[in-house]
């Protein structure tokens, strides 16, 4: 039996379009993963983390931005 770890992929949405962001340590958990690339996209300080879904022998992760109403 041979056994495949799945590579971590996160996705961004930037003006439209997908951003695949690569695992930048496999021992982040996912909230370490969003603090260390909201230092290059300050947006995805409060953005939600959606997956795991396991697509194309990979589990990917979606930052979606929330972008709230001031006032």
């Amino acid at each position: 039996m041979k056994v495949n770890i799945l590579k971590r992929v996160f996705i961004h949405k930037i003006n439209g379009q997908d951003v695949r962001l690569a695992d930048p340590n496999e021992t982040f958990d996912i909230g370490a993963v969003q603090n260390f690339y909201a230092a290059t996209y300050p947006v995805l300080t409060n953005a939600k983390i959606n997956g795991p879904e396991i697509k194309d022998d990979e589990m990917q992760y979606r930052f979606d931005a929330v972008i709230g109403t001031k006032g």
